[in-house]
């Protein structure tokens, strides 16, 4: 279990409050390789982007999208929590 699981209930509320949790789930599957990309980018936006969202979250979605066994673990949580 990762240290992170407070922040995936949080994140898995908020896209499934916009109606795209299947949608983020599909999107990092077919990422592959490339959530490294978005991590790199994450970690790139972190100026402007923590006027929006806790540094804390984006350093945990970073780091998230940097480990693919994470990410992994993080889709099949979203899968999860949509089917309940």
């Amino acid at each position: 279990m990762s240290a992170d699981h407070p922040l995936w209930e949080i994140w898995t509320k908020t896209l499934r409050r916009w109606g795209i949790q299947a949608l983020a789930a599909s999107l990092l599957e077919a990422a592959g390789p490339l959530t490294t990309l978005g991590a790199q980018l994450v970690y790139l936006s972190q100026p402007v982007m923590s006027s929006f969202f806790p540094r804390c979250q984006l350093d945990a979605l970073a780091n998230m999208l940097d480990n693919p066994v994470e990410t992994q673990q993080f889709i099949v949580f979203l899968r999860e929590s949509s089917a309940s």
